[in-house]
């Protein structure tokens, strides 16, 4: 199935430990490259979730943010760490002994001393499970994200590969005019001197010539590399690699097909060919 690198994909639950949210979001990238934005409490998550994320996907860069709200009930009251507050109301006597005036603390002081009210420990494991479950969700999401951009893209190359196949075989079928024309051109320059020319020699050069302009194996190898490019499309698993270096290639015989070219047909369709390719290579560059 051939998938694209862009996409996103957003899931939230609502669990009996809160509320969680992950949204993943993926561009390109030549490799696999995972951005992680977890609460504090979660970083516990870091190795399990880049697991995932490798078991998933295999290139791009992808932003994986969770968010949490942890549940009212769960949440639980906050609790006087009364040890503390002893310590602290002595040393307050102890002071106030010392210096002959009555101690007087103020509440809303003694609330912002450090530590004096204790939040509950949040169960992390739980979190920690559902936020993993909800992840797993959420890759689905990508994934078929990334499944249908990529369906879209494979038609788009597909057409252009038709086009152009169109191209070559109209470039293979021009080629025996092109050399004609190139011959009688050749002979009509030199009719002047034909007589004194040896006639052994003259079909000899004009034989180099046509080897030079002939373009069958250029022409071959394209449809070679166009065979090779629908076959990976069709393929399992990652193939922009691939079809990458299938897009440097055809870009290298269109420009071979150009310096041969004898007749401004076959060069406009050089030009058509490369205009198709580029357009290939710049999708390609969204394939995993």
């Amino acid at each position: 199935m051939t998938r694209s690198m862009t996409a996103f994909a957003r899931e939230s639950s609502a669990t009996d430990v809160g509320e969680l949210t992950w949204e993943l979001r993926s561009v390109n990238h030549r490799f696999l490259e995972p951005h992680l934005r977890l609460p504090e409490d979660l970083r516990v998550l870091e190795t399990p979730v880049r697991e995932r994320l490798t078991a998933r996907l295999a290139r791009g860069k992808v932003d994986c943010t969770l968010r949490f709200v942890p549940a009212q009930d769960s949440a639980g009251a906050l609790k006087v760490n009364r040890r503390l507050l002893e310590q602290v109301l002595a040393a307050a006597d102890e002071i106030a002994t010392r210096i002959g005036e009555p101690a007087t603390p103020h509440v809303l002081d003694l609330l912002r001393w450090p530590g004096l009210l204790q939040e509950p420990e949040q169960d992390t494991d739980a979190v920690a499970a559902a936020a993993l479950a909800l992840l797993d969700q959420a890759l689905d999401g990508l994934v078929a994200h990334r499944e249908r951009e990529g369906g879209r893209l494979k038609a788009l190359l597909l057409e252009r590969c038709d086009k152009l196949a169109v191209e070559v075989d109209g470039v293979r079928a021009r080629m025996p005019q092109v050399l004609a024309g190139v011959r009688a051109r050749i002979r009509e320059r030199l009719s002047e001197v034909l007589d004194e020319l040896d006639p052994a020699r003259l079909e000899q050069e004009m034989a180099m010539l046509a080897q030079r302009l002939d373009v069958d194996e250029e022409m071959d190898r394209l449809g070679v590399h166009l065979q090779e490019v629908r076959k990976a499309l069709d393929s399992d698993g990652p193939v922009g690699r691939r079809l990458d270096f299938l897009m440097q290639e055809l870009n290298r015989e269109a420009n071979t097909l150009s310096a041969k070219s004898a007749d401004a047909e076959t060069t406009h369709a050089a030009v058509e060919m490369k205009v198709l390719i580029e357009q290939m290579r710049e999708q390609v560059q969204n394939l995993e």
